[in-house]
């Protein structure tokens, strides 16, 4: 429940701090007073967005803070699930900079809006005569039969297994079609990896089969070349190596005579050992070099499959082809192990709809045996709201669909008079008929829900003094077992409250500001008379005000 409300710089409110009780709360004042104002400020602390224009002084910032008792309404869990500090006594702080900024807290820990939004889910509900509508949409059925059913956890359950199963059935559908693409290419793509894989690549094999290619295409002139290059080396006459030999002597000759000859000596017999073994190396190249047109042939026709294959695949190494190569074989392998996928996940979709179809068909069993309870007791309460001959039929069908909160669908019909055919309730009900079953409803959903407060905002519009009367009593009895407000312009449900506060506005200079205040007993009075008569209050407006409130 809301313990008290403090509001700054809010719209026409400069400063309001406010104390309520756990009971039946009368919220009355002008039209125009600030009702709505107080329902605005509560709405920031709800969650709603805001913006300047709520700023009185647009300099200073507004702040809304409200206190919460919740030690009886089990909010642990979402605590701990948000990260947020437990209070049994939880305040709730907003905040609009002069900036525009919003900043919102939940015992002085930030929150989004989001997580204002949901913690508010289980604090207050704020019934506005729009909402009426509500009634018109097959949600709000649900949530009301569901309610009396009990089927609160299992809802919960479905829309946890829905979830699960919408995820399995989307990835598997993302597979199926992966899979229809991969099996329209496979038989060209496992032609393509067989190329590759038949080829036996190697990285860096091209360069050497090119380079033997070339030797062994050009074997005769290398070969010539070869052995002249050793002819000129070994020549008895005039060979280098003779030469050579010949000037290494002479030159060791002087290389008793100075340090210089000595190492032009020595550089010199380096050179000869070197070419010496450049000449027995060109002995050996001699050996190996012949003509081998078989060899030749085989890495030419190797040679002209990678070519064709890069050709192909457009690329130009063998790199890259074995890129190719392992990419293919991906595709290919991917098919079976796709197959294999698809099929497990084929199981345990059929699991998940078992699952969700076992559910579900709970669900509606306990919906279908809540309807007799839910009818009876809409009646019984509408009859004390002027409307005795109202009937109801909930029709709920079982489909092959699956929805947000099980496979029904439902038909809330209503027929108002004797004599009338039923109709969808969204179609024959009259604004006041959907006002008071309404209200009916939210005194049948306080006998199953937890929620804390519940505030209603003239859900008395075009009722009658007798109606009002006993839709008041509705709202006293909803009060014992949770906290109830009631914004109404009728003195029979003012004088039912076990509290009164007034809206209203003073002027101060040019300033108009709203203001709250809690009623005495004699201020009840007065405040009632006037709702009778206007102003002008006559004796026979006290005598029928003190007569209501007693």
């Amino acid at each position: 429940m809301i313990t008290s409300l403090s509001i700054e710089n809010f719209a026409l409110i400069e400063k309001l701090n406010i104390n309520f009780s756990n009971r039946f709360s009368i919220i009355t004042g002008e039209t125009g007073a600030g009702k709505s104002i107080l329902l605005g400020a509560l709405g920031l602390v709800l969650g709603k967005r805001a913006d300047l224009s709520s700023l009185k002084n647009k300099d200073e910032k507004c702040i809304v803070e409200a206190n919460f008792s919740i030690s009886k309404y089990h909010l642990l869990p979402f605590f701990k699930d948000n990260d947020l500090d437990y209070d049994d006594e939880t305040i709730i702080r907003r905040e609009i900079l002069p900036s525009g900024k919003s900043r919102a807290f939940v015992n002085d820990s930030p929150v989004n809006l989001q997580q204002l939004q949901d913690l508010s889910l289980y604090l207050i509900d704020v019934h506005s005569q729009h909402q009426t509508l509500e009634l018109s949409e097959e949600n709000f059925q649900f949530q009301i039969i569901d309610s009396i059913a009990g089927n609160l956890e299992l809802v919960k359950e479905f829309q946890f297994q829905l979830k699960e199963y919408r995820i399995v059935k989307s990835t598997l559908e993302n597979k199926k079609t992966v899979l229809s693409s991969y099996l329209k290419e496979q038989e060209y793509n496992t032609f393509l990896y067989e190329e590759l894989e038949a080829a036996q690549l190697i990285s860096g094999e091209q360069e050497a089969l090119e380079s033997s290619y070339e030797g062994l295409n050009n074997v005769e002139f290398i070969k010539e070349n070869i052995d002249k290059l050793i002819s000129i080396a070994n020549d008895e006459q005039y060979g280098i190596l003779q030469n050579l030999k010949e000037f290494k002597t002479t030159l060791h000759k002087n290389s008793t005579f100075s340090a210089n000859f000595k190492e032009l000596f020595e550089r010199t017999n380096s050179i000869l050992i070197e070419f010496d073994d450049i000449v027995k190396e060109l002995n050996r190249e001699s050996d190996t070099v012949f003509n081998d047109p078989e060899k030749l042939e085989l890495i030419n026709q190797k040679l002209q499959i990678i070519y064709n294959l890069q050709k192909k695949h457009q690329v130009a190494t063998i790199d890259e082809l074995l890129v190719i190569k392992n990419n293919l074989e991906n595709k290919v392998v991917s098919v079976t192990t796709l197959e294999n996928e698809i099929f497990q996940m084929e199981n345990q979709l059929s699991e998940l709809i078992l699952q969700l179809d076992f559910i579900a068909n709970s669900i509606h069993q306990n919906r279908v045996e809540a309807i007799p309870i839910l009818t009876e007791k809409l009646i019984a309460i509408l009859s004390q709201l002027g409307m005795p001959n109202v009937r109801f039929k909930l029709e709920i069908s079982l489909t092959e669909s699956y929805y947000s909160n099980g496979k029904d669908v439902i038909q809330f019909l209503f027929s108002a008079n004797k004599g009338t055919d039923f109709g969808l309730l969204k179609k024959v009900a009259s604004g006041g008929e959907m006002s008071r079953i309404m209200l009916a409803v939210k005194s049948i959903l306080a006998q199953y829900s937890k929620l804390p407060t519940i505030v209603f905002d003239e859900i008395d519009t075009g009722v009658s003094g007798e109606i009002a009367n006993k839709m008041a009593d509705i709202m006293n009895a909803m009060s014992s077992t949770m906290q109830v407000f009631a914004i109404t312009h009728l003195p029979q449900i003012a004088a039912k409250g076990n509290q009164h506060y007034k809206v209203f506005k003073t002027t101060v200079g040019e300033n108009t500001i709203s203001e709250l205040k809690l009623l005495t007993d004699d201020e009840r009075v007065i405040e009632i008379a006037e709702m009778l008569s206007g102003k002008d209050i006559s004796d026979s407006a006290l005598i029928h005000a003190k007569a209501l409130l007693n």
